[in-house]
């Protein structure tokens, strides 16, 4: 009778268990197709774009944002560099502009950093800020930064510069370091990832965010992309390519 007793007892127990496990797996299944909220936006474009609403009459009124090298980044192109292709593309204005002290960055640290670190410390600050959240007051908590890059050629600059960064450059220059410094500066301890997959790598990070959201990972997730081209560099490249259009237009 005892051993009948434990046997029961046993039986009730692991039935206990496998419903609870069935009821978690019901959960996870459910988690994977729940919907993922977008609560705040914010972005920087050619043609003078600095919001979601300014992208959006760009787009509706069918503006052309493309436009001649910009003239504040020191581009000299030679005569065989510059044949075979129209001197324009799309270009932000300002791109070294940059509120250093607002993160508490020193100068000399802020010469040193890619303008595309500056530009998505901005935008990551603009998008809570825009989702009416305070962005110091996610210090501490498990939000994630997903960062889609394409290259990085500022160290080029700075090698060629006689201005002193020592000690700023390795982090100022890492393709790393741009999903990280956003979460460095506001304090997030969830993921901090950069994905560079050429011109998908705003997709894939989005892509990313959305799976870590999912799983648990974080609980919040900033994700997005980021381009500045520093310099000529990669016009050189297709143009020797022949992988530029003549007109400068796709």
């Amino acid at each position: 009778m005892v051993n009948e007793d434990k046997l029961l007892e046993y039986l009730k127990k692991v039935t206990l268990e496998l419903h609870e496990t069935k009821q978690r797996l019901r959960e996870t299944e459910a988690t994977g197709g729940e919907p993922i909220a977008v609560v705040g936006m914010a972005c920087r474009f050619p043609g003078g774009v600095d919001s979601p609403e300014g992208l959006w009459r760009l787009l509706a009124d069918g503006v052309d944002a493309m436009g001649a090298f910009p003239v504040d980044r020191g581009w000299e192109l030679s005569d065989d560099i510059a044949d075979g292709f129209a001197p324009v593309g799309g270009f932000l204005d300002g791109a070294a502009d940059f509120d250093a002290g607002l993160f508490g960055i020193a100068p000399r640290e802020a010469l040193a950093m890619d303008p595309q670190q500056r530009l998505l410390l901005e935008v990551a600050w603009d998008s809570l800020e825009r989702a009416g959240i305070a962005p110091l007051s996610l210090r501490g908590a498990p939000v994630g930064v997903f960062v889609g890059t394409n290259g990085q050629d500022y160290g080029a600059l700075l090698a060629a510069s006689a201005e002193s960064v020592e000690g700023y450059g390795a982090t100022g220059n890492s393709g790393s370091v741009l999903s990280g410094r956003v979460s460095y500066v506001l304090g997030l301890e969830g993921p901090a990832v950069t994905v560079d997959t050429a011109c998908s790598a705003s997709l894939v990070a989005l892509h990313q965010a959305a799976q870590a959201l999912r799983s648990g990972e974080c609980s919040l997730a900033l994700a997005g992309g980021v381009t500045v081209m520093s310099t000529p560099g990669a016009f050189a490249e297709f143009a020797a390519q022949s992988g530029l259009a003549g007109d400068g237009r796709c």
